[in-house]
């Protein structure tokens, strides 16, 4: 009896020794433990999320990819199967599983090693979200005790959906969708049983036994996750037969874009980084841009195939590299080279590298990517490969292939429709477009080079280039502005200038290097005369057009005053020649380019709703509306917008019969002038205008209907001319029309409506004065009421009408 009294008394004390250390422990360690209230608003480090308006995701930028999800959308055979892997008794125990942890502690007193460790999941989440991952007791202590509070505080599905969300899983990845759409591509409640235990067995070695990582371990460890599901009863013996045959098909899937938009894409992330600093990248805000998913599609095709035509012009310019052959010494090791070459090499603009390794007759053997062999038959591009000499001058056509491909060359194919592969090359031009929503400025598409894998640089938005003769329009609006009018005669002849502004005596000249006298400003812009355009803004003069086009938007404090501007000299970004001809476009009003329409929380909430001044056109009324009836709707409307938080309106920087009279003008340029191969588009209701600067050095087309206004360039960025045969309308207006062609599909032409103070009348071609009556050849001009010129008599020569301007000018200054 004494016995066993002295057993009850050590059991007694060391019961109570055992439950004061462990209350001094707690008593030491709780002041230290964090609040585990704070997890009711943990803020997880997610990655910011860019979108399309039609919701396809274009871009995803931060360090951590993660992709939070609520309890509710957790598919529940993942559910079972993270409990077999990790804690099986997770909805039961009270944060703490002691059977568990006196597990760990017996393997640990009898083999000196640490086991299995005992951690419940909500251990985990304490470790995860307040602890280091340092192995002490004292870590361990803590753990406990927070695991015991995290219990009393949340629910167990708060406790397992913070798990889920947090836990690293390789690759950057965090949490389990993340993880899903890293190695399998896919959401996570598309995959399959087997596929749900690989990634429940990835947090015991997330870095090792990933399914990339170490595919061997993981399959182990994923056979031993569905054996637990089968012994729990989560899952019935047919089930786990199929999901253990099943093989390791991860692999993987780094960028999860719907839609490659990469320059929109990199616009947003630069504005969002501006606006929220390094939040930005943890914040895990959704941002919803103005980019049309079709439309953006549609601009990149038609860029990179206008690049293809243009480059197909000037000739191949041979092998990107060329590799060593394999000798009777190693075959092997050259083989070897040649794949890690292709490796190395990134497929651009669809154009995939590969190695030529054997010449035929009738072609030659290539080595792609992938490892597979293929044969590029002569018909498909060798026998067009007539060899560039320079931007003017390509060399004699092959004969064989021989003449164009060696053994060992570096070059690039595409693969057609009908998968047979074509010689090709990466282009050395490059292009951009830009294509807004003229009433509000909002950017539907916008390509910046011909790959953003090859480059960064954006050149629709980064690229300074002179306009050239795109810019005529608004000198031209201006003339009008100052009084003369569309059939006001210049005169078309060589004009020599001593400019303080210019370095040297300037003798500019027409493209054509012709001279045409005395010719109406209509045709002046129409055939895109230099000559008329130097003498237009000499007499409107240079400072008040300085004035004028600070007004429409222009930063003219950039601009020298001279008259070099009336042929586009000073240089512009692609974007802002859109933005300026939006203003022609909507009727006369001043809108700026925005790309960001909403950003999202995480949680879903609105943070940031754009509101652009936008073109109001109900405001405005069908032009058979008096004024006093006009300015009454006017102001209905904006007392409606008021309540119904509409948009500001845009402001009026032009005059609306001034807009109308050269948007006419800029009609005929596609009816009759430079633009004439916009005609194949089968519309009346296009408006636009070439540009091509000295060299030819950049080629641009910048047009629009009423719904769409898009700038297109070609050029070099190293300067280099394009080719003495490459214009506006050669190089540009070939991918402007092909990328209108779409973007206008199944939309009916829009006449613009006479505005009220415009008079139709017939006029003398020759002198731009009012038609005789009976005259044969007399035409139809547009006229502001005020500016309608008087009528001509039989005396009259060519030349002697309105704003005749025929005498040379010298020394301007």
């Amino acid at each position: 009896m004494s016995f066993f009294r002295f057993l009850l008394r050590c059991f007694t004390l060391g019961t109570l020794g055992t439950a004061w250390l462990l209350a001094g422990v707690y008593l030491y360690l709780n002041p230290d433990l964090p609040d585990v209230e704070t997890l009711r608003d943990v803020k997880l480090q997610t990655p910011m999320q860019v979108y399309t308006r039609d919701g396809d995701l274009i871009g995803q930028f931060g360090e951590q990819k993660r992709i939070p999800l609520t309890f509710d959308a957790i598919p529940e055979q993942f559910t079972r199967a993270l409990m077999a892997a990790e804690d099986d008794g997770f909805f039961e125990h009270r944060g703490v599983d002691l059977t568990g942890l006196m597990r760990a502690v017996s393997e640990l007193v009898l083999t000196g090693e640490k086991g299995s460790g005992g951690s419940t999941l909500t251990m985990q989440v304490a470790r995860n979200y307040f602890l280091s991952l340092e192995r002490t007791f004292l870590r361990k202590f803590n753990e406990i005790l927070l695991a015991i509070q995290i219990e009393r505080s949340l629910t167990k599905e708060e406790i397992f959906e913070l798990y889920f969300n947090r836990v690293f899983l390789g690759h950057r990845s965090y949490g389990f969708e993340a993880a899903a759409q890293t190695y399998y591509g896919k959401s996570i409640d598309e995959l399959s049983l087997a596929q749900h235990a690989t990634l429940a067995g990835i947090p015991k070695a997330p870095s090792r036994n990933n399914p990339i990582s170490g595919p061997e371990g993981t399959m182990e460890r994923r056979n031993w996750i569905l054996g637990r599901m089968l012994s729990l009863g989560y899952i019935d013996r047919q089930a786990w037969s199929e999901a253990v045959a099943q093989p390791n098909s991860a692999g993987f899937h780094d960028n999860q874009v719907s839609l490659a938009a990469h320059y929109a894409a990199e616009m947003a992330r630069q504005e969002m980084l501006a606006t929220y600093g390094m939040a930005a990248y943890t914040d895990g805000y959704h941002v919803y841009t103005t980019i049309s998913s079709d439309l953006q599609q549609l601009a990149q095709q038609t860029v990179v195939d206008g690049l293809f035509m243009y480059d197909r012009r000037h000739g191949y310019r041979g092998p990107e590299r060329q590799l060593p052959v394999p000798g009777d010494g190693s075959p092997e090791a050259a083989l070897e080279l040649w794949r890690a070459s292709l490796n190395d090499t990134p497929i651009i603009a669809g154009l995939d590298p590969a190695i030529v390794t054997g010449i035929q007759e009738t072609g030659a053997e290539i080595l792609l990517r992938s490892g597979n062999p293929e044969f590029l038959l002569w018909d498909n591009g060798l026998r067009q490969a007539s060899p560039y000499l320079s931007e003017n001058a390509m060399g004699r056509a092959p004969t064989q292939v021989g003449d164009v491909v060696a053994v060992g060359d570096l070059i690039r194919v595409q693969q057609k429709a009908d998968g047979s592969w074509h010689l090709a090359q990466v282009p050395a031009a490059q292009a951009a477009l830009v294509s807004l929503n003229p009433d509000n400025g909002a950017i539907v598409s916008i390509v910046g080079g011909l790959s953003f894998e090859s480059s960064k640089f954006n050149r629709a938005t980064q690229a300074r280039r002179q306009p050239g003769s795109s810019f005529k329009p608004f000198v031209y609006s201006a003339a009008l502005e100052a009084g003369l009018t569309a059939a006001t005669i210049i005169n078309d002849a060589p004009v020599v200038l001593a400019d303080a502004g210019l370095e040297d005596i300037w003798r500019p000249e027409n493209d054509s290097g012709e001279f045409h006298g005395p010719t109406r400003l209509r045709w002046a812009l129409t055939k895109s005369r230099n000559l008329v355009s130097i003498r237009l803004l000499q007499q409107i003069g240079v400072r008040p057009f300085l004035r004028y086009i600070d007004r429409l938007g222009f930063d003219a404090s950039e601009y020298p005053p001279d008259l070099s501007l009336a042929l586009g000299t000073h240089v512009m970004t692609p974007i802002d020649v859109a933005a300026a001809y939006a203003i022609l476009a909507n009727g006369g009003y001043a809108v700026t380019p925005w790309l960001i329409e909403r950003v999202d929380t995480v949680a879903g909430e609105t943070l940031y709703q754009a509101s652009p001044a936008a073109v109001c056109r109900e405001c405005d009324g069908p032009a058979e509306v008096s004024g006093d009836e006009r300015e009454l709707r006017m102001e209905e409307i904006l007392a409606q917008s008021q309540t119904d938080t509409q948009p500001p309106r845009a402001e009026r920087v032009m005059d609306e019969r001034i807009n109308f009279i050269i948007n006419s003008m800029l009609q005929d340029v596609i009816k009759r002038g430079t633009g004439r191969r916009a005609l194949t588009l089968g519309r009346d209701d296009l408006a636009g205008k070439t540009g091509t600067t000295n060299g030819p050095m950049d080629a641009w087309f910048s047009g629009y209907n009423r719904d769409v206004v898009t700038t297109a360039w070609v050029g070099f960025d190293n300067y280099t001319p394009l080719g003495r045969r490459e214009f506006g309308g050669t190089a540009a207006l070939p991918i402007w029309i092909n990328y209108m062609r779409g973007a206008l599909q199944g939309s009916p032409d829009q006449a613009r409506p006479l505005p009220p103070g415009i008079v139709h009348v017939r006029i003398d071609p020759d002198t731009g004065l009012l038609a005789r009556p009976g005259q044969e050849n007399a035409i139809f001009e547009y006229f502001r009421e005020e500016n309608v010129p008087g009528q001509g008599s039989d005396s009259e020569q060519p030349g002697s009408g309105s704003g005749n301007t025929d005498e040379l000018i010298k020394d301007i200054f």
